[in-house]
């Protein structure tokens, strides 16, 4: 499961997707939070104690990955994975340093359920050439984990009909993308999810999103709509 964010404007933490991530984590009593992306600042210890603060309430232990060793035995001993949003390139930089790309891979690959929120969505695709965040600093790679063979821009805005501002709008960017990179984009609008099962993936909530295919015209897709992993509409 695949989020634009964890807060809406007005709302605690992680509640508007509340009830998708009961169903998403339905049986789990504990999960590995990966809180490498630290927003403001916050430490490994404040950024995990947060998401167990949510997850508490459902029953839910969650464990800092920043506690374990970095192999497949540790992620397939726990009932899930939740990597947090902040900034894209501090978190994959740390993803890559500490040796978890593959083993994330793995234990997706062998049917725990994953979910990000933000940066730790834009990990998922791809790579993260499509983020909002600065490079703050340099990961090995762009590359991420590809466990969708897309890639997103979390907070997807539409241009303000009006607005003065010269600078170039989320379409504009994504488009200068794609000058020069292949892979589809989905702007994903905040309030917005993806539930991937099998070889479907689903947008969930009210917003639509936005699906941009190089040197095709962008295409609005609706929420319960399905998209196809070779990037077809049903």
């Amino acid at each position: 499961m695949l989020l634009s964010t964890s807060t809406i404007y007005g709302q605690p933490y992680l509640s508007y997707a509340k009830d998708w991530i009961i169903e998403h984590y339905r049986g789990a009593k504990r999960i590995v939070f990966f809180p490498y992306a630290r927003p403001s600042g916050l430490s490994h210890e404040e950024y995990t104690a947060k998401a167990a603060e949510f997850f508490n309430e459902l029953g839910i232990e969650v464990i800092g990955a920043h506690t374990l060793e970095s192999n497949t035995k540790e992620l397939n001993s726990y009932d899930g994975i939740f990597i947090g949003g902040g900034n894209t390139f501090v978190l994959l930089s740390a993803l890559w340093h500490h040796g978890w790309i593959s083993m994330i891979r793995k234990a997706v690959s062998k049917g725990i359920p994953y979910m990000g929120t933000s940066a730790g969505t834009n990990v998922a695709t791809v790579d993260i050439r499509t983020t909002n965040d600065m490079p703050v600093v340099y990961p090995p790679t762009f590359e991420a984990l590809g466990l969708v063979n897309f890639n997103i821009n979390p907070h997807y805005l539409d241009p303000i009909e009006n607005s003065t501002h010269m600078g170039e709008t989320r379409e504009t960017r994504i488009q200068e993308f794609h000058m020069y990179n292949e892979n589809p984009v989905l702007g994903l609008r905040e309030g917005g999810g993806l539930r991937v099962k099998g070889n479907h993936i689903e947008l969930l909530g009210e917003p639509t999103a936005r699906f941009f295919v190089k040197n095709q015209t962008p295409v609005e897709i609706h929420p319960a709509e399905r998209i196809e992993l070779e990037y077809s509409l049903e």
